[in-house]
């Protein structure tokens, strides 16, 4: 027994998301860390071999929705449910035990569109068989094609929010090393870009405006220092901030209450994203199984998600006005230090 295990409440520090979907945290997390917490103790299993559980439990699910009847729909839905919450628990025992992997987090991927895709047929050929309703087949199609959206669209958000922010991290990085360059000025460069100058003539007029300088009442008292004394003077407050670029402006100006909204969500570590991929599965094969509704819960879980899936994207959108004000700030910086 390992005995390097931290204490309940340090296991969910570590385990647990900061922000994670309503069901996990209302009805997984609560079961899944104690026993993440016995698994890392008590047990060698490794995160993968979680993952493996949980994806056989899956198929275990899938079969019991093949046989249609209603008792074996409530199994099907109780199986899922266990495989979802080992599907929860081999990330955390990888944050715990720090055996996480890049091949694990393919195969836990690889292994979730494979059970839902194969749950998702063998519900609706269960249910085809017990009634003989054709939308069954076509809700078939339409599941495997939702879950398959909402994480390619989760992608490529993820990937252009990555790019957004790259660009302009780039362009700050380019404003300070332009700031510092103007900052120091080499005699041999400006012998190079004005090759007519006449130095020492250029000398001694520097040397006659110093001495002026110190013969100008107010020295010492920071009214006559010079900008880069006078910024000394001022102390730690005069110093340079980091630079805050808030990429969802136009959003939050558009929608207040969203704010209020996700400061209490996140209170309860429950993201602003209600409806997502997760919540969407458990409508079509917990919900909809244990109250005998799959068509109808499937619709409207399945319109949930589109719902949500377009306000991300319109928030995208307006992100994406920010970010082509906030180049074009730099561009006008630019300009204007340039001038």
């Amino acid at each position: 027994m390992r005995r390097d295990i931290p204490p309940l409440a340090e296991v969910r520090r570590i385990t647990q998301k900061k922000r994670d979907a309503w069901w996990t945290v209302l009805l997984v997390d609560p079961v899944a860390t104690p026993l993440v917490r016995l698994t890392a103790m008590r047990t060698k299993v490794t995160p993968n071999q979680i993952t493996w559980g949980a994806f056989l439990l899956g198929l275990a699910s899938a079969a019991c929705f093949a046989l249609g009847d209603w008792r074996w729909l409530i199994a099907g839905a109780v199986v899922y449910h266990l495989s979802f919450i080992l599907d929860c628990m081999d990330g955390k025992v990888a944050r715990l035990t720090g055996q996480g992997s890049v091949f694990g987090a393919w195969l836990d991927f690889v292994f979730d569109r494979i059970r839902v895709m194969v749950c998702a047929i063998a519900l609706m050929a269960g249910q085809f068989q017990r009634t003989g309703d054709t939308t069954y087949i076509w809700l078939a199609a339409v599941v495997v094609f939702l879950d398959g959206l909402r994480y390619i669209n989760s992608l490529e958000i993820f990937k252009t929010r990555h790019t957004m922010r790259k660009q302009i991290k780039a362009r700050i990085r380019e404003a300070r090393r332009a700031e510092d360059d103007a900052g120091v000025a080499f005699m041999e460069d400006l012998l190079r870009n004005n090759p007519e100058a006449d130095i020492e003539q250029d000398l001694r007029k520097a040397a006659a405006l110093g001495q002026e300088l110190e013969q100008e009442p107010g020295q010492g008292q920071g009214q006559g220092l010079p900008e880069a004394e006078a910024e000394d003077e001022a102390g730690p407050q005069a110093q340079p901030s980091a630079k805050v670029i808030d990429l969802h402006q136009e959003f939050r100006h558009r929608f207040p209450t969203y704010l209020r909204l996700r400061s209490f969500l996140l209170r309860h570590r429950i993201r602003a994203h209600l409806i997502s991929g997760i919540e969407f599965q458990m409508g079509v094969f917990i919900v909809g199984p244990l109250i005998d509704q799959v068509i109808a819960v499937t619709l409207v879980s399945g319109a949930l998600l589109l719902v949500f899936e377009l306000a991300i994207v319109y928030k995208l959108l307006l992100s994406t006005r920010d970010f082509t004000r906030t180049i074009d700030s730099f561009e006008r910086d630019e300009v204007a230090a340039a001038a």
